[in-house]
C-alpha cells in the first residue's frame, strides 16, 4: 500500500491570483491492486477504502465524488453536476454520462438583459437566479446501479463519516474560506454559519470542520437515493432558498431533471486511442482537434516547453478555442458538428494553416520570425468551471473511471440550502447571456449556448480515458475552467511524445492560449529566454502569477500491470492504492 499527499498554496480559480512555487516531482505513488488519483485528497482515502474492501473503480468514484464534496464543498458538490467516463474491461466499452446541470423550466435567453439589452453580471453569477439544477446524484446513482457491485450505503458511508468526524483544514482549504470571509459579506449567512466558527471566525489549520446538517441530508440520500433531493424536505428547501435570493428553480425543475447517456468522442494519437466527454462538453472534441492537428508535427524535435514548442502548440490552441466559440454547445438544442471538429481531415487542414512557412515564402522583414495565425470567427473562448474537481480510478480487473464534477465558481451561487449543508451551483454563468457580454471568465459567447429551458450550459471539463491496445493507459482530468482543456492536452502529449512518466507530466510548467484575449499565458516556471523569444516571434505573453489546472492523473504500465499515480503540486492532491 501507497500513498502520498501533496498540499501547495495555490488559486482555486483565476482571481485567486497567488503566488505559485515552480513545481517540483513528488516521490511516485504506484500499486498492482487499483489506483486512485484526485485533486481533493482527502477523496482519496474513500476511494482507497472502497478498493480495500473489494468495490471497483465505479463503486471508488462514486464514494470519492460524495467525499469530495463535503470535504471541498468550495469547489463541488450534490447541489452541482458533472461528467463521468467509464471503461469496462470485461466488454471493452466506454460510456460517457451527462449529469451536467438545467437551465430551469422558467430560463430564457434575455433573462439577464434589461431594456437596453445590457446584463446583470452579479445576478447570473451570484443569487438564486445563477443556480442551475443540480444532476449529480442522479448521475452518481445511475453508474452506480448499472455497474457497482457495493451497496449504495456502503459508497456513500465514507461521505458520512467526514461530515460526522470532520473535514481537516489544510492551507488551500483555509485560503479559500479567508478569501470568502473577505467577500461574501452577510448576504450569504448560512455558507458563513456552515463554513466558519461561531462569530464568522476562521477555523484554525489542522482543525476539523464538523458539517452535521451535510450529514442528515447524505444519510438521506443513503436511504432513497437521488429522490431525496427531489421530493420531500430537502427538496422543498432548494426549492426555497433559491426563491429566496430571487431564483426561479421549482420541484417541477427537480423531479423532471434527467441524465443523458452519451456516446464518447474518440480519436486516435500516435497509436493510442483517446476516449473523452461529447458536448455539452467542450473539452473532449477539442482535445482530440488538437491531437489531430499536432499529430503531423515532430514535437520532440522541438524539445519539450522550448519557445518553437510552445509556439507550435499554442497556435493550434487558438484554432480550437476560436472553433469553440463558435460551434459548441447543448448537442441536445444545437447542432454541434462534432464529426467535423475530430476529423483527422480538419485536424490536418489546422495543422497546414499554422505550420512556419519556410524563410523564402515571407516577406524580409518576417525573416526569422514564424508568422502567427490569423485566427477570426463569431464569438470567443471559454468559461466556466473554477469551483471543480477531478477524480481518477483504476482497479485491478482494467476497469476505469474519470469524473469531473463541479458548483461551477467558489461556493457557486453562495448559497448554502438551510439545514442541508448544500451549496447550490451557479452554473447558469456558463451560459451566454447574450453575444457581447462575457462571463467570469472575461469571455463571449454565441446562439450555440444561449440559454433555453431545460437545456445544458456548455462546460470545459475534460474527463478523459487512453488506451493503449485496447487497455486503459492512462486516466486524466483537471479542474479550472479553460485551462481544464490545455492541461489535459499538454498531460497527453507530455507522456506520448516526450516519454515522461505520470509524475513528471503533471509537474511540468503549462501553458495556455485560448484565442480571446490573444495572448500565450505561462507559468512562472518558464525560462526567461523562452519567455523572450516568443515575444520576439510576435506573441504577447503573460506570466501568471498562479499555476494552471490540478491533473489527477493515472498511468498503467501496460508490460508490469503496475498502475502510477501524479500528485500535482499546484494543489490539495493525492493519490494511492489499496
Amino acid at each position: 500500500m501507497t500513498f502520498r499527499l501533496v498540499c501547495s498554496l495555490t488559486a482555486l480559480v483565476a482571481l485567486l491570483a497567488v503566488s505559485l512555487p515552480a513545481p517540483v516531482n513528488a516521490e511516485k505513488v504506484f500499486s498492482r491492486k487499483g489506483m486512485v488519483a484526485t485533486t481533493v485528497a482527502p477523496a482519496a482515502h474513500a476511494g482507497r477504502e472502497i478498493l480495500a474492501r473489494g468495490g471497483n473503480a465505479i463503486d471508488a468514484a462514486v464514494a470519492m465524488a460524495f467525499a469530495a464534496g463535503v470535504a471541498h464543498q468550495f469547489s463541488s458538490g450534490i447541489g452541482g453536476g458533472g461528467f463521468i467516463l467509464i471503461h469496462l474491461d470485461e466488454t471493452g466499452e466506454q460510456f460517457a454520462v451527462d449529469a451536467r446541470e438545467m437551465a430551469p423550466r422558467a430560463g430564457s435567453a434575455t433573462m439577464y438583459l434589461d431594456a437596453e439589452g445590457n446584463v446583470d453580471k452579479q445576478a447570473k453569477r451570484q443569487g438564486g437566479l445563477s443556480v442551475a439544477v443540480p444532476g449529480l446524484v442522479q448521475g452518481l446513482e445511475e453508474v452506480h446501479q448499472r455497474f457497482g457491485v457495493l451497496p449504495w450505503e456502503d459508497v456513500v458511508a465514507p461521505a458520512i463519516r467526514l461530515c460526522r468526524d470532520g473535514v481537516p483544514i489544510g492551507p488551500h482549504h483555509l485560503r479559500i474560506l479567508g478569501i470568502v470571509k473577505k467577500r461574501f459579506g452577510d448576504d450569504y449567512p448560512e455558507t458563513i454559519r456552515t463554513q466558519f466558527l461561531p462569530g464568522g471566525k476562521l477555523p484554525e489549520l489542522g482543525s476539523r470542520l464538523r458539517q452535521p446538517d451535510l450529514e442528515k441530508t447524505l444519510r438521506a440520500i443513503a436511504r432513497k437515493g437521488s429522490k431525496a433531493l427531489t421530493t420531500g424536505p430537502i427538496a422543498d428547501s432548494i426549492v426555497e432558498a433559491a426563491r429566496a435570493h430571487g431564483g426561479i428553480l421549482t420541484l417541477e425543475d427537480l423531479q423532471k431533471y434527467y441524465t443523458e447517456w452519451r456516446e464518447p468522442v474518440r480519436g486516435t494519437y500516435r497509436g493510442h486511442d483517446i476516449v473523452s466527454m461529447p458536448p455539452p462538453s467542450s473539452g473532449g472534441v477539442h482535445l482530440i482537434q488538437m491531437l489531430n492537428a499536432l499529430e503531423s508535427y515532430d514535437l520532440k524535435a522541438l524539445g519539450h516547453n522550448s519557445s518553437e514548442y510552445i509556439h507550435q502548440v499554442s497556435e493550434v490552441m487558438k484554432v480550437a478555442f476560436a472553433d469553440r466559440a463558435a460551434h459548441l454547445g447543448d448537442p441536445d438544442f444545437y447542432p454541434v458538428p462534432t464529426e467535423w471538429l475530430v476529423s483527422k481531415a480538419y485536424g490536418l487542414e489546422i495543422a497546414e494553416r499554422v505550420r512556419p512557412r519556410a524563410w523564402y515564402a515571407k516577406p524580409p522583414w518576417r525573416w526569422g520570425k514564424p508568422v502567427l495565425a490569423n485566427v477570426k470567427g463569431p464569438g470567443a473562448p471559454p468559461p466556466n468551471d473554477a469551483g471543480t474537481t477531478h477524480i481518477s480510478v483504476l482497479d485491478v480487473d482494467g476497469n476505469a473511471v474519470s469524473l469531473t464534477q463541479t458548483v461551477n465558481t467558489l461556493f457557486g451561487s453562495r448559497i448554502t440550502v438551510p439545514g442541508t449543508g448544500i451549496v447550490l451551483n451557479n452554473e447558469m454563468d456558463d451560459f451566454s447571456a447574450s453575444p457581447e457580454a462575457v462571463n467570469l471568465w472575461g469571455v463571449q459567447g454565441n446562439a450555440a449556448n444561449s440559454i433555453a429551458p431545460r437545456k445544458r450550459p456548455l462546460s470545459s471539463m475534460t474527463p478523459t480515458i487512453v488506451l493503449k491496445d485496447g487497455e486503459p493507459w492512462l486516466i486524466s482530468g483537471s479542474p479550472m475552467g479553460p485551462l481544464i482543456i490545455t492541461t489535459v492536452l499538454q498531460t497527453v502529449v507530455n507522456t506520448i511524445d516526450f516519454g515522461m512518466d505520470v509524475q513528471s507530466a503533471v509537474a511540468s510548467p503549462r501553458f495556455h492560449h485560448q484565442w480571446r484575449p490573444d495572448r500565450i499565458a505561462v507559468e512562472r516556471a518558464h525560462p526567461r529566454d523562452v519567455i523572450e523569444r516568443l515575444e520576439a516571434i510576435g506573441h504577447q505573453v503573460y506570466v501568471s502569477p498562479y499555476g494552471f489546472g490540478a491533473s489527477a492523473t493515472i498511468q498503467r504500465d501496460p508490460l508490469t500491470g503496475i498502475m502510477w499515480g501524479s500528485v500535482d503540486p499546484r494543489r490539495d492532491t493525492a493519490a494511492g492504492g489499496p
